[in-house]
């Protein structure tokens, strides 16, 4: 039987966030993964502190932004690979009262880091842009092929991880913690995202499956280096090529893309983008998400070895890496975990 410390189930950015944890805090663990594409794969791969629907900063953003900017360079340089490239986001005006809007926004206190006070003038003729950009600071592109793929490659160089469905009928709980097949273990995470539906030990109705569909386009007239937000975002992928959306469709948890959602994206497209393009491919995912939009972490009473690292919605990039150090700190040092974290609230 192999003792560790941690079973972690699932590597998207949370489960990446938690044993990065564990390898800089020198706990034993082992990752579960199935290898399929979940909501982090399926991501714009926006790194992004702010709502640009209303001019204010995300949730907790002065908090998460400086502790999330170090652990995507820092894991950058430890897989010899840059995937977190800072990219500005040119936020599209639709009006002078935009423009003014923006302006206020950007010399509050907790925003100026964010947003650049400057009107940008538009200079590029196939972009639809005559009131002008707001400049968003801070913000990336964040590669998740990269660093899926390099991250797994990492673990399994460390036998650190079980390229498998986890397996409920292989999994009990003991007097000592929790044993997977020949795995046994003080706790095990389960960072499933909205795949959480499927666990037996989770509450479902905590969780809200939010679907997000993309489009592929092929633009050789667009040229741009930078996001552009419009009514949907652009997001450069290299050769041309433009990643384009998304739209939300609460409580579907499937994957498969719609006429519909192809329609309304490039509906909203075509108002800001005045050159001709090809459709290459469309893309679904399923962001976790939750009615207080806030993340489900820790156990409950009647398993205490059983973790939850959840509930992340479309912030998942900013939010996993400072949640992480969080869900530790509560796991190892019996913190209390902040009250609008702790996945207990939703069960009153």
């Amino acid at each position: 039987m192999k003792q560790l410390d941690y079973i972690v189930v699932g590597l998207g950015i949370a489960g990446i966030s938690m044993c990065e944890q564990f390898q800089k805090r020198g706990k034993s663990f082992v990752a579960i993964d199935c290898n399929r594409d979940g909501a982090t794969a399926k991501s714009g791969g926006v790194f992004n502190p702010t709502v640009l629907k209303r001019f204010t900063a995300a949730w907790n953003a002065s908090a998460f932004f400086p502790v999330a900017i170090d652990f995507y360079k820092i894991l950058s340089d430890k897989l010899g690979k840059e995937f977190f490239i800072e990219t500005p986001i040119l936020r599209v005006f639709k009006s002078v009262e935009e423009q003014n809007n923006w302006s206020v926004a950007s010399d509050k206190r907790e925003l100026q880091q964010f947003l650049s006070s400057e009107v940008i003038k538009n200079s590029n003729p196939a972009v639809l842009a005559p009131f002008g950009f707001g400049k968003v600071l801070g913000t990336a592109q964040i590669h998740t092929n990269v660093l899926l793929s390099k991250y797994r490659n990492m673990l399994q160089k460390k036998d650190a991880l079980l390229l498998e469905d986890f397996q409920f009928d292989h999994f009990e709980q003991n007097e000592n913690g929790v044993v997977y097949k020949n795995i046994s273990a003080k706790k095990i995470i389960f960072c499933e995202g909205a795949k959480a539906i499927e666990n037996p030990f989770f509450p479902k109705h905590t969780i809200i499956g939010n679907k997000g569909e993309y489009v592929i386009i092929h633009a050789p007239e667009l040229n741009l280096s930078t996001f552009l937000k419009g009514p949907v975002y652009v997001i450069p992928l290299g050769n041309d090529h433009y990643k384009v959306g998304a739209t939300y469709s609460r409580d579907d948890y499937s994957l498969n893309t719609t006429e519909d959602a192809k329609e309304e994206i490039l509906s909203k497209l075509k108002t800001f983008i005045t050159c001709s393009f090809q459709l290459i491919g469309q893309t679904a995912g399923v962001r976790p998400t939750t009615k207080d939009h806030r993340p489900l972490m820790g156990n409950l009473k009647e398993n205490p070895n059983v973790v939850f690292f959840n509930g992340l919605g479309s912030r998942g990039f900013l939010m996993a890496p400072l949640m992480a150090e969080v869900l530790f700190d509560s796991l190892e040092r019996n913190v209390p975990l902040p009250k609008e974290m702790d996945i207990n609230r939703m069960l009153k």
